[in-house]
């Protein structure tokens, strides 16, 4: 296959997402110990996290825009406590911040540097990650986001977004992620090629129909298979 460029998935692929997550969801406890200690009674950890799950359910519209749903969220938990006007400028930095504080899995950086001097690159998430927090946007000509798209994967709309930024038909872009159903099967039925980022090593699920065009356990294995196979003229 003739790869002209590639589509990369962030959390989860470049690094473990839920550390992040979790110290974000610990600074904002801090914050409202410390600035709103009502709140923070009435909304610990476990139960701000129920809160958010209950927004996710009631605002499918939001599916795509995680930001939004967690902005809703510390609304509704100040609302609860008697006071209309939260501080989310102030709460969604703290949030923001710890968020974008990741930890590379070892492979990411070093490939990532191979990948983007040869092939043009675009992150596409469906996510919240900071490409310019995080300090690797250098290596991506874009950034396609669910927030700013209006949809999220599976869904083929996104990927063409990318596509159509790109410049490249999506036959010769490569999507790489871990997740089966989000990355694989979404790009596979929006016509790009497909690797699955598989740092377990996990069977992949029959019942998701034809597996990945590559199945991969790091991302020094993309950067070795891209650097052997059709690079572009």
């Amino acid at each position: 296959m003739r790869i002209l460029a590639l589509t990369l998935d962030l959390d989860d692929t470049l690094w473990p997402v839920w550390p992040a997550l979790e110290r974000a969801d610990h600074a904002i406890d801090a914050y409202l110990r410390e600035n709103h200690p009502d709140v923070a009674r009435a909304w610990p950890i476990d139960a701000m996290r129920e809160l958010r799950a209950r927004v996710a359910a009631e605002r499918l519209d939001l599916a795509h825009d995680f930001t939004t749903q967690r902005q809703i969220t510390l609304q509704q938990a100040f609302a609860a406590c008697g006071d209309e006007v939260a501080p989310i400028d102030a709460l969604w930095e703290v949030y923001f911040a710890a968020r974008n504080s990741v930890e590379f899995y070892p492979d990411a950086l070093p490939a990532l540097q191979r990948i983007g001097a040869a092939r043009p690159m675009a992150s596409l998430t469906n996510g919240n990650a900071d490409l310019e927090r995080i300090g690797i946007h250098a290596h991506f000509v874009h950034r396609v986001c669910a927030r700013d798209t209006g949809m999220a994967k599976p869904d083929a709309r996104i990927f063409h977004a990318a596509a159509e930024l790109l410049g490249v038909a999506p036959a010769s872009i490569l999507h790489v992620g871990d997740d089966p159903l989000m990355d694989v099967v979404g790009a596979r039925d929006a016509g790009l090629r497909t690797a699955w980022m598989n740092r377990r090593g996990d069977a992949w699920p029959t019942d998701l129909g034809v597996p990945p065009d590559l199945d991969l356990r790091d991302m020094n294995e993309l950067a070795d298979w891209l650097e052997r196979h059709d690079a572009p003229a």
